[in-house]
């Protein structure tokens, strides 16, 4: 009797402990996790589990042209995957749409311009922030500024990741 009750109360303890295992250190297909961290102090700014196909958009000041900057992320499988670039016209026309694979060059030779149809993929993108730039960071509903979170000359990193059981389930 003694024996298959501690047979029984082994089976149990198994069974437990692979149910925690699976639940700690499986991951969740359809979702990915970003987090926004402070670089210098490692701080936490915004921990998010997204569903595929969320879209984060970043918006900034170009420095050298004063062009207002849109660029376009949908969180896919643990990573963010970029997929247009918006360089607005200051006078508000329809900037004109260019190949993909022109789009390094016009970030330095300025002019207004939109590229659509990209899948640059990222699982880390460091933002520094300057005078001008006034980067913002949107994420659903919230506007993350990122030189209120950093200060000038600060850093923060964008990690992308697939999260764990756990993650999802006590976020």
């Amino acid at each position: 009797m003694q024996r298959r009750v501690l047979l029984w109360t082994l089976t149990i303890v198994i069974i437990l402990l692979v149910g925690l295992w699976l639940s700690f250190f499986t991951t969740v297909p359809g979702k990915t996790w970003i987090e926004l961290k402070d670089k210098l102090t490692g701080r936490v700014i915004v921990s998010e589990i997204l569903t595929d196909g969320e879209t984060i958009t970043l918006q900034w000041k170009n420095s050298l042209f004063h062009l207002f900057v849109t660029e376009t992320y949908v969180a896919e499988k643990g990573f963010l995957i970029q997929r247009s670039i918006i360089f607005a016209d200051p006078q508000g026309k329809e900037p004109p749409l260019v190949r993909r694979e022109d789009v390094d060059d016009l970030y330095h030779t300025g002019g207004a311009f939109k590229v659509e149809g990209l899948s640059r993929t990222f699982q880390r993108i460091d933002f520094r922030v300057g005078t001008i730039g006034n980067p913002v960071l949107k994420i659903r509903n919230d506007s993350i500024y990122l030189a209120h979170e950093v200060g000038f000359g600060g850093a923060a990193i964008l990690e992308a990741r697939i999260p764990n059981r756990y993650k999802v389930w006590f976020k």
